[in-house]
């Protein structure tokens, strides 16, 4: 066995001359193991937001989803096209046409996404799963088309769940100046009427502003023929989806872009992922502060062990090895201080996960879920231990090399 190694782990574990030197090591891989519960706690529970999110936008957006890359729409009749549409792994295929416009509902007016879609959508995701209402989810008949409003802009235009009155849609007419004698002139204007249902996302972007209609209705509002804004598809269910972005990205080259469900919604995750790497620094940093509790652990066991020095000293050990039997004493409680934030921070985790015990806005059932959600990823939790070691080994280093000098002096 490594003789420093061996000496440090008698240290850290026999009595000492002082017993406040055993209390303040106490204190040390508690110091630690708290910072480190901390880490663990802090980051599944972002991770438990992000997936919860992931949930939400899973039931609205598509699997992959293809746009162009340059302009708002694109025709989607073309060679490349039609190779992609005969894919095996393809499932569903729908074109969808997205495009700002105003809506008003008797006095009062909002701008909307109208999101035009074809008949198959419901197969393409899962929107039963969010609908609410009495009605049923419909886009159109042979007399008119229907409009699913998100549940937040029912409520700013006052439509109720099932309005009687016609929505009015108005669209600024395609390649038209505004005629300023008739403004009224220069847009396009239709009607949507009400399926009896609307869809709660939970997610302002789409609740506050999304009406998912027709897609001739969109074509028609938007003067447009057969374009599209995009092409939104549903995989088998033995389908590798990065598989397929990939093979897709291949077949319709720089033209176009081919984006999964977390790429669509890229600016939402981003800021959830710099959120978590901040709460991430500042939590290592405070790591770092109870790492001092460590140095003057071993400040004081150095003191106490000025005999033991002296000991091995005469027996031939020189500065070198004695200052790593201190560093190897100081890694040891980082180790252990480590370990012990881990487990406790996945058994606080575990209870979380199965018992809610920390509850959102006091139990009260105002949020979306009762508790923090929580999702425990192994590669936090193996971040987390190489950030433990590597914060707890630097922190010692220098210390215990300048007190070795300076307290053991002969």
């Amino acid at each position: 066995m490594n003789l420093p190694f061996y000496i440090a782990r008698r240290y850290l574990f026999s009595k000492k001359k002082h017993n406040a030197i055993n209390i303040i090591s106490g204190i040390s891989v508690c110091g630690v193991a708290l910072a480190t519960l901390a880490l663990v706690c802090t980051l599944s529970v972002f991770n438990g937001f992000q997936d919860m999110v992931a949930g939400f936008f899973t039931a609205f957006d598509p699997e992959l989803k293809i746009t162009v890359r340059e302009g708002k729409v694109f025709e989607p009749g073309t060679a490349a096209i039609r190779e992609v549409r005969a894919l095996p792994e393809i499932d569903v295929w729908t074109e969808t046409l997205e495009e700002n416009a105003m809506v008003q509902y008797k006095d009062r007016q909002a701008m909307a996404v109208i999101k035009g879609v074809e008949d198959n959508f419901e197969q393409l995701t899962s929107i039963d799963s969010l609908l609410y209402g009495a009605g049923e989810f419909i886009l159109h008949d042979s007399i008119v088309d229907y409009g699913v409003l998100g549940v937040e802009l029912i409520s700013e235009l006052g439509t109720g769940l099932q309005f009687v009155d016609p929505l009015q849609v108005y669209a600024p007419k395609r390649n038209v100046r505004v005629n300023m004698a008739n403004p009224s002139a220069s847009f396009n204007r239709d009607y949507l009427f009400s399926p009896g249902v609307v869809f709660v996302v939970n997610q302002q972007k789409y609740d506050a502003r999304y009406i998912l209609t027709s897609l001739d209705f969109a074509r028609r509002l938007f003067n447009y023929d057969t374009e599209v804004s995009a092409i939104e598809l549903k995989l088998k269910p033995d389908a590798d989806a990065s598989a397929v972005q990939r093979k897709i990205s291949r077949m319709l080259g720089d033209d176009y872009v081919v984006l999964n469900r977390y790429e669509q919604q890229a600016d939402v995750f981003r800021i959830m992922e710099i959120e978590k790497f901040i709460s991430y620094l500042f939590l290592t940093f405070i790591l770092a502060i109870a790492c001092f509790n460590v140095i003057g652990s071993l400040s004081m066991l150095i003191l106490d062990k000025r005999e033991d020095v002296e000991t091995l000293r005469n027996l031939g050990a020189d500065d070198r090895l004695i200052a790593r039997i201190f560093l190897f004493e100081g890694r040891l409680i980082s180790l252990f201080g480590a370990l012990a934030g881990i487990i406790l921070g996945l058994l606080l985790c575990f209870f979380q996960q199965r018992f809610g015990i920390i509850s959102l806005g006091g139990g009260s059932g105002s949020f979306i879920v009762d508790a923090y959600p929580v999702s425990v990823h192994v590669t936090d939790v193996i971040l987390i231990f190489i950030t433990v070691i590597a914060v707890g080994f630097l922190s010692v280093w220098y210390p215990v090399h300048y007190l070795t000098r300076r307290l053991l002096k002969k």
